[in-house]
């Protein structure tokens, strides 16, 4: 009789243990989950506070700046459309500052403020070509008046558009990409086509802007006469500080074909008399020039491209 007392109070006692340690594991299982449940409100939180603050926002991308200028050499021989003239100097090059390049057209002068700075290397590129004369008495080939791109293009000797200096360089101060626009839905269907015109394309490079493909050659450049749109990618130089009402007036003329099945050429034939580039001198407070935002208006008329008739 004393034996099956002891067993149940040691099997009494057993489940109380159990009982005991499960009371406890449930205990700490919920200090756990409170825990847990404290720190993803905190999390929330804080994520919440730094998205209001922008912090989550898409940076804004920075025009790269070529480190150092790396010339390279093109093959004459393989493009006869090229113009061998040496390469610009490595070393010595102006990384900050203005320099002033003056373009005598047939029809009148444009001034050009490049940007050191931001531009180094297709500044440095000017200043070797127009030292050498190799501006002097080309045409300038291309006026385009479509798909976003108003502009004047100029420096390539053969006139084809595939020609100029031979070499190239890395590209630099290139703008960042236009922002890709999401559909949205319309709440109701429009009454007619013009009342649902689409949103004017992001300017990326704004009237006045000078221009130029390192990729292509060393020597051609682009003067932007109109707010452009162009997805095409060119390292912006610097900007016009006088004269585009001259390269205005040359676009207002229109376009003509080029003998090759492009209405591309400008119809009056624009001749460059002479590109040169100076320093100026150093500012007496020590501070370097800057290169002026470009005052064109943007609303200029789009040159007509259509052929002569």
């Amino acid at each position: 009789m004393a034996s099956s007392t002891r067993q149940r109070k040691l099997a009494r006692a057993k489940l109380d243990r159990q009982l005991a340690r499960r009371a406890d594991r449930e205990r700490k299982q919920r200090q756990l989950r409170a825990v847990a449940a404290g720190v993803v409100v905190l999390l929330v939180a804080v994520l919440g506070g730094l998205w209001l603050g922008g912090v989550f926002d898409k940076a804004p991308q920075t025009p790269p700046i070529a480190a150092e200028c790396t010339w390279n050499p093109q093959n004459v021989a393989a493009n006869a459309n090229l113009k061998d003239v040496g390469v610009p100097k490595t070393t010595g090059i102006l990384n900050s500052g203005v320099s002033n390049m003056t373009v005598t057209l047939n029809t009148g002068a444009v001034g050009v403020a490049l940007d050191r700075t931001l531009a180094k290397c297709a500044s440095e590129s000017l200043a070797h070509l127009a030292n050498q004369g190799y501006y002097n008495n080309t045409k300038c080939h291309e006026l385009t008046s479509s798909e976003g791109s108003f502009a004047l293009r100029c420096g390539d000797h053969s006139g084809s558009g595939n020609g100029g200096a031979a070499y190239t360089w890395v590209p630099e101060n290139v703008p960042a990409p236009a922002p890709t626009a999401s559909p949205v839905a319309s709440a109701a269907p429009s009454a007619s086509p013009a009342a649902s015109a689409s949103p004017a394309a992001t300017v990326r490079y704004p009237a006045g802007t000078v221009a130029m493909q390192p990729g292509l050659t060393g020597s051609q450049f682009l003067i932007f006469y109109k707010d452009s749109s162009t997805t095409a990618d060119y390292s912006i130089v610097g900007r016009v500080t006088s004269g585009l009402d001259v390269v205005q007036k040359i676009a207002q003329k229109g376009a003509i074909d080029n003998g090759k099945g492009a209405v591309t050429q400008p119809k009056d034939e624009v001749l460059i008399q002479t590109l040169t580039v100076t320093d100026p001198a150093p500012d007496p407070s020590g501070a370097p020039p800057t290169v002026p935002p470009s005052t064109a208006p943007s609303n200029q008329p789009t040159a007509s491209a259509t052929p002569a008739s």
